[in-house]
């Protein structure tokens, strides 16, 4: 049996986690991850100590020892830093993605292994299959509703190594039966959204706390100016709704096609595939993370574009300086620079990369 430290956040899947690895005869502590508290008083709920809360008494139902570990000061430079910086040099981060690589799989499995744990474990839907060699292999989790292996599509194999994923096989109404079976206070709870750890904080109250509006012309595909935008870091690509030019065609949606940095100024066009910058066919790709072995010659993947996308036939190609040139057969809706793009070859996950540039369009 190992030792494991299970990252338990106060909702259902990490506490069914949890429940699983003591029954399976585990020496399982619970570990609360304290990363944010909206000290600053960003608009919106961190509902941190109801988690703390909750997390703790799932552990004294489980008869575990609980530890809050202060992370907050290793979360601001690795995610929070990462997100604003991005956003002012104008490309679209995933904190999400990187938080699971810097965080929970980073500073936290460190301080796991510091700790004497071979392990840590976390509510994610992802299967683990691990190898005579002694790699691991990551999977698809078995509730393709659920499924969450693109958020860790930057790990690293020896975060993999180290990971435990036990609601991974399971369905999430199954999660919750389970959770009712252990008599969890947290069976029934609603399941967490916003930015990582940030909980209810609107991303463009976040965003607007640190970095100052910065209006500017919103311009068409020709360069006529048609309105005014309040900053360029509150719009993304392919956005529909907010940036406040009515479509002069009923039932022809206008969308945000592209940013123009240098002067400031938010394009617009039609939402269709002849709109110049919303589709995209060939790309590069950046700070590659080879989960499954090096991308060391051409070949055939499915590549995930973002979270609640599909995974689209893609080619492959390695270049002398580390990136790669990914080649969608479809074009693709909305790439941005900075957002992450997940690998696979059937179920199986073999690493991810970074937007860097769009090298044609569709």
């Amino acid at each position: 049996m190992a030792k494991v430290l299970v990252g338990l956040s106060g909702g259902v899947d990490s506490s069914v986690a949890a429940a699983l690895l003591v029954e399976q005869g585990h020496e399982v502590v619970a570990g609360y991850m304290k990363n944010w508290v909206n000290a600053e008083g960003i608009p919106g709920d961190c509902p941190w100590e109801q988690d703390i809360a909750d997390a703790r008494a799932v552990s004294q139902c489980l008869g575990i020892e609980f530890r809050v570990i202060d992370l907050i000061e290793a979360y601001r430079q690795r995610i929070v830093d990462y997100l604003i910086d991005g956003y002012r040099s104008g490309i679209t981060p995933n904190p999400d993605v990187w938080c699971n690589r810097e965080m929970k799989f980073g500073v936290f499995l460190d301080y796991a292994l510091d700790q004497g744990f071979d392990s840590v474990a976390t509510g994610h839907y992802v299967r683990k299959r691990s190898l005579a060699d002694g790699t691991a292999v990551i999977l698809r989790g078995a509730d393709p509703n659920k499924d969450q292996s693109y958020f860790l599509s930057m790990m690293t194999q020896h975060q993999a190594q180290h990971g435990l994923f036990p609601t991974g096989e399971m369905l999430k109404p199954q999660v919750r039966e389970t959770a009712k079976r252990f008599a969890l206070s947290v069976a029934e709870k609603k399941d967490s959204q916003g930015i990582c750890f940030l909980g209810q904080v609107k991303m463009s109250d976040f965003l607007r706390h640190y970095l100052p509006d910065s209006p500017g012309d919103i311009v068409d595909t020709t360069g006529r100016v048609v309105g005014e935008h309040r900053g360029l870091h509150l719009y993304t690509l392919g956005q529909r709704k907010g940036h406040g030019v009515a479509s002069p065609r009923e039932g022809m949606a206008l969308v945000v096609v592209g940013k123009e940095l240098a002067k400031n100024q938010l394009i617009i066009g039609w939402d269709n595939l002849d709109s110049p910058g919303l589709y995209v066919r060939h790309c590069l790709i950046g700070s590659v993370s080879a989960l499954a072995g090096p991308f060391d010659s051409a070949r055939q993947v499915e590549a995930q574009p973002r979270y609640r996308s599909h995974a689209e036939t893609a080619e492959l190609a390695p270049r002398d300086d580390g990136k790669l040139e990914l080649i969608f057969r479809n074009p693709q809706r909305a790439i941005a620079a900075g957002q992450i793009c997940a690998f696979y070859d059937g179920g199986q996950l073999l690493g991810g990369g970074v937007f860097e540039e769009v090298l044609d369009r569709g």
